[in-house]
């Protein structure tokens, strides 16, 4: 099916942000997933920048995946990222990145990533990406809101490492603005906002990061009672990792993860996302082509 692409200039409608008011290149995707017969398509995107999805694949059906290909180079400060997703009524997108985004050091702008996600009546979203890595120096915001309607199911995670440990970047120096919205029919049912420095005792203290370099969440809605006891069950966490789950009375299942690295975080969320899929969305694991590369 032949997939609507259009150059996207700052003034076009819909743009998910103002235009950036410091300096720096911004990229700005918009994509639209509708149901076309048996299948979920990709039916428009429109783009300014190098954020780009190149193809989409359908390795189980109906769904669809697609592949979101980060800038290559990171974000620098000034730079800002908008990132749009609309799955229309009884679809199904599953989306992943190849690559880690990254943000690099900066002289004093804020470097902004913006995602919105838009899921219609009876809407299936999976939103799997790589870790998001902040290197020493860098000042990153990274704003997340999931906006559900009645009978759509969501799966999605985002997994932050603080600098590059095994690089001998132990985040010295840096700033992270991360927010996150849960919205199901207009009412709120997650508001979660973290404003961190690098010197912040949050990073070491018990009842914070517990000196870990790496955290996650994972969410999923709507959770079947009794799911995060599954789940504590099921699952076999690699050394030094340390995993909690709770389900909201809404159903809104929130997972927490903290780690020594990414590849131990990123293995205890695969592991999640299988033993939630079918419970959540009704269809075995099947994962994205790309992990196993």
């Amino acid at each position: 099916m032949a997939v609507a692409q259009q150059a996207w200039s700052p003034g076009a409608d819909p743009a998910p942000s103002a235009a950036p008011v410091s300096p720096g290149w911004r990229g700005a995707l918009r994509l639209d997933f509708a149901r076309r017969g048996e299948r979920t398509a990709l039916v428009r995107r429109r783009h300014q920048g190098p954020l780009v999805v190149q193809r989409t694949f359908h390795p189980e059906g109906a769904p669809c995946h697609a592949y979101l290909l980060h800038p290559p180079g990171g974000l620098v400060g000034g730079d800002e990222l908008d990132l749009s997703v609309e799955v229309g009524e009884g679809a199904h997108a599953l989306m992943t990145t190849p690559g880690a985004a990254k943000f690099y050091r900066s002289s004093g702008d804020w470097s902004i990533q913006r995602q919105v996600f838009r899921l219609a009546p009876g809407a299936t979203f999976e939103w799997l990406p790589m870790e998001t890595i902040l290197h020493g120096g860098s000042r990153s915001r990274l704003i997340n809101r999931f906006e559900l309607a009645e009978g759509a199911r969501l799966i999605a995670w985002e997994m932050v490492a603080l600098g590059r440990p095994g690089s001998g970047d132990h985040f010295p120096r840096g700033v992270l603005d991360q927010r996150l919205a849960v919205n199901c029919e207009q009412m709120p049912l997650l508001r979660e906002r973290l404003s961190l420095n690098a010197d912040d005792p949050l990073r070491t203290a018990p009842w914070g990061l517990q000196g870990q370099a790496v955290f996650a969440t994972l969410l999923a809605s709507p959770a079947p009672d009794g799911l995060e006891h599954d789940l504590r069950d099921a699952l076999q966490v690699p050394p030094g990792v340390r995993m909690g789950a709770t389900r909201c009375p809404e159903g809104l299942l929130a997972v927490r993860v903290l780690g020594p690295g990414v590849e131990p975080v990123r293995k205890t969320l695969e592991q999640a996302w299988r033993t939630i899929r079918e419970p959540v969305v009704g269809l075995p694991p099947c994962p994205p082509r790309i992990w196993s590369t």
